[in-house]
């Protein structure tokens, strides 16, 4: 079963498109991809600035695929778009038999948006989010029913590497007290719902911080939502095999949400611009959303976006 992928407005959308345009003007057909096709608020802006465009989308996420084919199908663009349902990590594979079926060379842009989707915070059901009771969940690709869910973690995970993991992926200095309650509470009965968690984790600070910002619990979902997809690992192997996939001038982009993921973004694109002379960083500190942008979308927030391209 699919939910309907809401309402998702994408960050940077205006700086994205105008990238595109700007790099690639002297093109007059392109070919990119979105490997986080989400809502798709990327992939129509760039199409309705430049139709000559054809897109690769790419998404793990069951509700995205389903939700984007109708909106696609809708669309002026069904003839621009190709949706597939995979993790990203596996584009370079689907790229090579998409050159071979449609006889192109390279590509000109790709575009990934590394945040989670308000989609996926507000849908109680994928337990990504504290605010609401849900399923102990937060696998992005939910269909995948040999992944491990942030409940299998909580509940089997160790002490010390329960704490690690807490610690690593949300720079959380709470964690071995975090992880030492967890164990605790779990021997009572194993953890099923967000509010559980979050409860254990509140409880946790000291009582004069648990009502300050962010909420005590935010890191450690943090942590446990990048533990179930492995995201920093995923990008990290990515990034590296995207560049010779580049046509000459074509550009990739990249949005990230917080520290960990930015500084993955920031030193692959320095070491691979250090070892080939054909790549270049267009942003040499991170695009940042405007007042206005954050205004109307305040997830935006922290929001940071590099570029790097393949000169001619």
């Amino acid at each position: 079963m699919t939910y309907e992928f809401g309402k998702h407005e994408s960050v940077l959308k205006t700086e994205i498109v105008e990238n595109i345009k700007e790099l690639l003007t002297t093109k007059e057909n392109i070919l990119g991809a979105d490997l986080t096709f989400g809502g798709g608020g990327h992939v129509f802006s760039i199409l309705e600035e430049r139709e000559n465009t054809k897109i690769i989308g790419f998404d793990q996420d069951p509700d995205a695929i389903a939700t984007g084919k109708k909106k696609i199908e809708a669309s002026p663009f069904s003839e621009n778009i190709e949706l597939i349902y995979s993790n990203f990590i596996n584009f370079p594979d689907e790229f090579k038999k998409y050159k071979e079926s449609h006889d192109v060379g390279g590509i000109d842009f790709v575009t990934i948006d590394l945040g989670v989707s308000s989609h996926q915070f507000d849908k109680a059901e994928r337990g990504f989010s504290y605010r609401e009771d849900g399923p102990l969940d937060m696998r992005m690709n939910y269909g995948d029913e040999e992944a491990i869910t942030a409940a299998d973690i909580v509940n089997t995970y160790d002490e010390e590497d329960l704490a690690n993991v807490i610690y690593k992926y949300g720079e959380e200095r709470l964690s071995r007290r975090i992880a030492r309650n967890i164990v605790e509470k779990r021997k009572e009965n194993p953890f099923r719902t967000t509010k559980e968690l979050e409860e254990v984790v509140f409880l946790s600070y000291p009582p004069g911080q648990r009502h300050k910002k962010p909420h005590p619990a935010t890191r450690t979902f943090q942590a446990l939502r990048i533990e179930v997809n492995q995201e920093l690992t995923v990008i990290e192997d990515l990034i590296p095999e995207l560049f010779s996939l580049l046509n000459p001038g074509g550009i990739i982009q990249i949005i990230s949400f917080h520290s960990l993921e930015d500084r993955i973004v920031k030193w692959s694109f320095k070491n691979a611009a250090k070892e080939d002379e054909t790549l270049k960083i267009l942003t040499k500190k991170p695009v940042l959303p405007t007042q206005d942008e954050i205004l109307n979308n305040p997830r935006a927030r922290s929001a940071k976006l590099r570029v790097i391209q393949k000169i001619k």
